[in-house]
């Protein structure tokens, strides 16, 4: 087994947090680098953080005026818990334990009063398998898991599609395929796709489902000590997502494509990675009119045992 294209497999077993079940324009904080999954067989533990704030309105793939969205500002941070348990070269498991905060600014449809609200609860839960036994080096894989309705769906000031849970059932699946692309191994890369299907939710509501697919590439070519790696790694992500369905869902505001690129950095030193990026917008088309944020910040921070 290639022990440096095992290093990589990780890098797209799983999607903390791909689908955040916003349809109002969450963003994706889908897949990063290494530091997220365990390199090894064995045990690893996560905590990320990721904060959006979304003030941009877009409709199509303009900007659009305030006044025609009721909904002025949501600012989200995202906490989530995890790990992941590698049990041999070809399968492993992962899961993830989300804990939302959300403020809201919106105004009152009748008198256009402005009214901020704030809501912290745990959101929801996502358990995973991963296959990599497709090759010796590990280097394609599928991955297969559903994400749970346990998030809190039924915070009275916000609407369905801005709750910190999505109240559906959903299945994930996903593809990868990973590789080299200079002999000397300086430079690798990675391709990913998963697709979020609800396939159990409430009679009022039905999130959209979201296809994801990401481009990175990664370079291992400074150390900066011989115990402490720095690399640099750039993603190019693309979203789609359909509109939402349901009495309480708003079909003619929901739904989006997204193009965004997402410089970032990992520190590696012994069993632990720290990693951090920020995804930038580079083409939006939104169904009806829709908050965006303009930046999307990531922070994550692994442990291998």
């Amino acid at each position: 087994m290639d022990v440096r294209i095992w290093r990589f497999a990780p890098l797209v077993l799983a999607m903390p947090g791909a689908v955040l079940a916003c349809a109002c324009g969450c963003g994706v904080f889908d897949v990063g680098t290494s530091s997220m999954f365990a390199n090894h067989a064995g045990v690893m533990v996560f905590v990320e953080y990721d904060y959006l704030d979304q003030s941009h309105n877009r409709s199509g793939t303009e900007s659009a005026p305030a006044e025609d969205n009721e909904d002025k500002a949501i600012r989200s941070k995202f906490m989530t818990l995890g790990g992941q348990y590698q049990i041999n070269r070809s399968w492993g498991m992962s899961f993830e334990l989300p804990y939302w905060n959300r403020y809201l600014l919106s105004a009152d449809e009748d008198t256009g009063e402005l009214a901020g609200y704030s809501h912290s609860a745990i959101g929801d839960i996502r358990i995973k398998a991963n296959y990599t036994g497709f090759s010796a080096d590990m280097s394609s894989g599928l991955t297969m898991g559903v994400k749970l309705a346990n998030g809190d769906d039924n915070y009275p000031h916000f609407d369905a599609d801005n709750q910190i849970g999505s109240g559906s059932t959903d299945l994930l699946l996903g593809g990868y395929h990973l590789g080299r692309l200079t002999d000397d191994n300086r430079w690798s890369y990675f391709l990913h796709a998963q697709w979020d299907q609800p396939v159990a939710h409430k009679a009022d509501y039905r999130p959209g489902a979201e296809g994801n697919g990401v481009v990175g590439v990664y370079f291992e070519g400074w150390s900066t000590h011989a115990a402490l790696k720095l690399s640099p790694v750039g993603l190019l992500r693309a979203v789609y997502r359909r509109s939402d369905g349901g009495a309480a869902g708003d079909p003619e505001n929901t739904g989006y494509t997204r193009l965004l690129i997402s410089p970032g950095v990992e520190l590696a030193a012994g069993n632990v990675k720290l990693y951090a990026d920020v995804a930038l917008p580079l083409y939006t088309n939104a169904h009806g009119n829709q908050l965006f944020a303009n930046e999307m910040w990531k922070v994550h921070a692994s442990y291998f045992f």
